[in-house]
This record gives C-alpha cells, sequence and structure tokens, in this order.
C-alpha cells in the first residue's frame, strides 16, 4: 500500500507537503500541487476515507433508505441521488426496508453507527402518531430528507413529494373531458398518505363536474400487480358499470389491465384505465397506458440539494414538485357497450379466468 511518506521521498519534499497536496492547501504551489499529484497517481496511492474522516470529522457518506429497488418508482430517483452525491464526492449506502417497520428501525441504526453525514429515508408508514425511530434519529442531529410525504410520525423533517391531490385531479379530469361518467378508482393503502392524496385529488375531480362520489365504485387495490388483479376481479364481480377506470399507481392499472383483458374486455373501446408513476412498464404494456408522470428524477436531485442546505446548517422549504399526465393508448370516449363489465367472473383467481 502506498502511503504519503513513499509519494514524499520519489518527490523530494516533506510528508507535510504531501499531505498538504492531498487537502488543496492554499499555501502549496500549483507546479507542486501537480507534479505530486502526478506522482502519487503513478505509484496507485489510494486515500484513506476513514483517516481523513477522523480529520474533518465527516465520513462522506449518505444513508438511502427506500422499500425496494424492485419498486420501478425508486430507480430513477437512486440515480439522482447517487450521481449528484458522486459528483460532490459522497458515497451512498443503500438499505431495503421491504416496508417493514422493524427492519427500517434496524437499516437506520446501522447508518447511525456507521456515522453517514446525511440520510435519505423514504418511510414505512404506519398508524402511530409516533415512532421511536425518528424520535431517535431527531436526537442524534443527523441532517435527515424525507423522500415522499410526511406523517404525523416524521413531520419533524425536511422533505421532498409529488403534488399528488392536483396530479390526480388532472388523471381524473381527462377521463371526465372523455364523457366518462362512471369513475372507478383503485386505491392505495390507506395508511400512506400518498394513496390518500391521490384519492382526494379524484374525489375533488368529480366534486367539480357535480358527479357525487359513489362509493360502490372505489376499491381497496393496495400498491402492487396482483393486488390490482384483485381489485378488478373483486369489481367486474360486483358489476361496477364503470366505463372508466383511475388506478392509484401504475403497478395496480397493470395488473387490473391484465385482468379486463384476459376477460375479453377491450381496452379502451370498452374500459378506459389511468395509471399514476410512468415506471417503464406503463409505456410498453400490452395497451400503452396513460398515467401521470412522475418528476422522479427531479425528486432526487432536489433530495440532494435539499441535503446540501441541511450540511450547511440551514433549514430549507418542503419541495412539492408538479407532475403532469401522459396520455397513451388506454384511454379513450366510453362505448355504448357495456357487457363485459356485467358479467360477474366464475374463477376467482389471477391465471385461471
Amino acid at each position: 500500500m502506498v502511503r504519503l511518506k513513499d509519494i514524499a521521498e520519489k518527490a523530494g519534499v516533506s510528508v507535510m507537503t504531501v499531505s498538504k497536496v492531498m487537502r488543496d492547501a492554499p499555501d502549496i504551489s500549483a507546479a507542486t500541487k501537480a507534479r505530486v499529484r502526478a506522482l502519487a497517481q503513478q505509484m496507485g496511492y489510494v486515500p484513506d476515507s476513514q483517516a481523513q474522516g477522523l480529520r474533518t470529522r465527516t465520513t462522506k457518506l449518505f444513508g438511502l433508505v427506500i422499500s425496494a429497488m424492485t419498486n420501478p418508482i425508486f430507480a430513477r430517483v437512486v440515480m439522482a441521488i447517487e450521481e449528484r452525491a458522486h459528483e460532490l464526492g459522497y458515497e451512498v449506502i443503500l438499505c431495503h426496508t421491504l416496508n417493514i417497520a422493524e427492519r427500517e428501525d434496524t437499516a437506520i441504526r446501522r447508518l447511525i453507527s456507521r456515522r453517514v453525514d446525511g440520510l435519505f429515508i423514504s418511510p414505512v408508514y404506519r398508524m402511530g402518531p409516533t415512532a421511536a425511530i425518528y424520535h431517535e434519529l431527531q436526537r442524534c442531529a443527523i441532517p435527515t430528507v424525507v423522500l415522499g410525504h410526511l406523517a404525523p410520525f416524521c413531520s419533524q423533517f425536511v422533505n421532498i413529494e409529488t403534488d399528488d391531490i392536483q396530479a390526480s385531479f388532472v388523471a381524473t379530469q381527462h377521463l371526465l373531458e372523455l364523457g366518462h361518467k362512471r369513475v372507478a378508482f383503485l386505491a392505495g393503502p390507506q395508511v400512506s398518505p400518498w394513496a390518500q392524496e391521490r384519492f382526494e385529488g379524484y374525489r375533488h375531480a368529480l366534486r367539480e363536474a357535480n358527479i357525487e362520489v359513489d362509493d360502490r365504485l372505489v376499491f381497496n387495490a393496495g400498491s402492487t400487480i396482483e393486488e390490482g388483479e384483485k381489485a378488478a376481479l373483486q369489481m367486474l364481480n360486483e358489476a361496477a358499470d364503470a366505463t372508466a377506470v383511475l388506478a392509484v399507481n401504475d403497478l395496480v392499472a397493470v395488473g387490473a389491465a391484465t385482468i379486463f383483458l384476459n376477460q375479453g374486455i377491450r381496452i379502451p373501446a370498452d374500459l378506459s384505465i389511468v395509471g399514476f408513476g410512468n415506471v417503464l412498464m406503463s409505456e410498453y404494456f400490452r395497451v400503452p397506458l396513460t398515467t401521470i408522470r412522475q418528476p422522479k428524477y427531479r425528486m432526487g436531485v432536489a433530495a440532494v440539494n435539499s441535503m446540501l442546505r441541511l450540511l450547511r446548517g440551514e433549514r430549507p422549504e418542503p419541495v412539492r414538485l408538479t407532475a403532469e399526465i401522459v396520455v397513451r393508448s388506454s384511454t379513450a370516449a366510453p362505448s355504448t357497450s357495456l357487457r363485459a363489465h356485467r358479467n360477474p367472473v366464475e374463477k376467482v383467481g389471477t391465471h385461471t379466468l
């Protein structure tokens, strides 16, 4: 392993001079810096980040806690955070919670023990107004940015979120403007603020169009493809007579649309469907989905910008980003034929249709 002493001997300067060059000290000439750095690179010198951390009381590490990389919403958020962090000289430690509160507790404590300079967290939402791990995090005074909507248990932190109310309003309004009067909603987890906002946007658009919200058109769907399939089966068995469906996210939309198509329901001729998120799958599904394009990359960039302000001792304002609709092939004016919606499904199962 190449040491500063080795570089100093080769360069004919003191160890202190080499150390100052590596720290870019102002009292060393540009020529000396260039010569010593070139030698260090030729000799394969790798700085000891732990030693530097002891000196500067920083680790140049960020912790990033998300549910799972298998959730396509996080791909571009993580990419943006990692790219920006890399530019700033930081490394990112990624942890998965799998939406399990106990696993989130462990991940955060491990990152605290690694002395990370800052934390980005997509919370595991829970019903309770408090969560011990977030109080613990606040006591540690580690700069923290919440990726997503705040809930009572994490309301003390800075956050980056999408304006889901307005986005869902726009998605519902798109269907209403096509002429749909009976729009079903496949709702997300009740504990999640983002799911609540998307439901509120749907209701707001209906009220503005003087259409009463019909509880018989609202189905609990969770957030996965499988849960979307189950919600679609329930909708068909209950003969909801909807001409359009707004899903809480793209995965639910894909699951539901798969069931509808397998039942012989034509999309959009018999039933229009809108997703939320604009994940890659939505564009390349059997019927490309009309959806809401969430600003995923911009969310990651905004999160790092807020983190930098926290590291400077400032208190940045929460950031609420707008989203826009992407109209594709899955929506059209309503058909006069509702036959396909009214036939109950005889076999309730994901792949036995």
